[in-house]
């Protein structure tokens, strides 16, 4: 079943330097900040899955990140911490004194771009959109790969998979289950050992 939506206009997409349309981001102080990111961890074999700066009294910068292995560990978090530090004093994207939170996307984690959707083919995600399509933002269901530039889901209460475009995506993320779990667990204890002679 393809979605349909009463309007037909596109949808507000914030674009990275490459051209990649970002879930990864919400604003675009987030966006420079994926931009000075993204190169330092492309060297570490790491992947930034989303970045938020967070205000309050303080301001928090949070990057989630992974590895191609969904196997990320605390010294891989500490590699990038260092090495997007750098990157963040010589650049200022943040006014005023802010901490750094580096860490994993957690097992539940967020969906931000669409091979994390094929990655995670088989698990259960919630998925909310920037429109009401056939009456209604937030989905959820087995997700069922992707064809073209569509997301795949086998929603609760359809029959037939659901076809969701990306750029209507503006949340995604997976649900704890104990299957996702059991497979996060498995990826772990196969995942290779890193070491500091990695660096």
């Amino acid at each position: 079943m393809m979605l349909s939506s009463g309007r037909l206009t596109a949808a507000a997409l914030f674009v990275t330097a490459d051209g990649a349309a970002g879930l990864k981001t919400k604003t675009p102080q987030d966006i420079r900040i994926l931009n000075l990111a993204e190169p330092v961890a492309a060297e570490l074999g790491l992947e930034i899955v989303r970045v938020r700066v967070l205000s309050g009294k303080r301001a928090r910068l949070q990057i989630m990140a992974d590895r191609p292995d969904n196997a990320i560990d605390v010294e891989d978090c500490a590699r990038l911490s260092r090495g997007i530090s750098g990157a963040l004093e010589t650049e200022d994207p943040i006014s005023g004194e802010f901490d750094l939170e580096v860490s994993s996307p957690g097992i539940d984690r967020p969906l931000t771009t669409l091979p994390h959707f094929a990655r995670w083919e088989g698990n259960e995600a919630k998925i909310e959109l920037d429109r009401l399509a056939d009456g209604r933002k937030r989905f959820r269901g087995i997700l069922a790969g992707v064809e073209g530039d569509n997301v795949l889901l086998d929603a609760d209460g359809e029959e037939d998979t659901t076809l969701i475009p990306f750029d209507w995506i503006t949340d995604a993320k997976l649900v704890l289950t104990d299957a996702l779990i059991e497979a996060n667990l498995k990826a772990r204890a196969e995942a290779p050992a890193t070491t500091e002679g990695d660096e």
